[in-house]
């Protein structure tokens, strides 16, 4: 069996964009002020588009503990939210103005996000 050489993996990977994907639970209140944030911090762009996003809608779920002040319900007592799953990609760069904007634009305490590499 043939290995491919390191010369090749080393063309083939520096030919890839790597960019990332955010996936995160908004309120519907919160959706377009969380989006704009975004969006200002360079994510949202695929090609020659901007602004580019999903979302759907859902239920969350949280128990906040001893200590939390949750911008929804009360510490202890286990709430269901209903949320908007927003996703949207930005380049891998961007990664740490992407999340301090996220941070700042959403109004929970503790956003819950994923992200995801994605490889193009």
């Amino acid at each position: 069996m043939r290995r491919p050489s390191s010369r090749c993996s080393a063309v083939s990977s520096s030919l890839r964009r790597v960019a990332r994907k955010l996936v995160v639970f908004v309120p519907r209140e919160a959706l377009d002020s969380v989006r704009e944030a975004l969006f200002a911090a360079g994510a949202g762009r695929i090609g020659e588009y901007e602004r580019c996003s999903w979302y759907t809608e859902g239920t969350g779920t949280f128990l906040g503990g001893v200590g939390t002040q949750p911008s929804v319900g009360r510490a202890g007592r286990e709430e269901r939210v209903a949320e908007l799953r927003l996703e949207t990609v930005y380049p891998a760069e961007r990664h740490d103005d992407v999340i301090a904007a996220l941070r700042k634009a959403h109004p929970y305490e503790e956003p819950a996000f994923d992200v995801y590499e994605l490889v193009s």
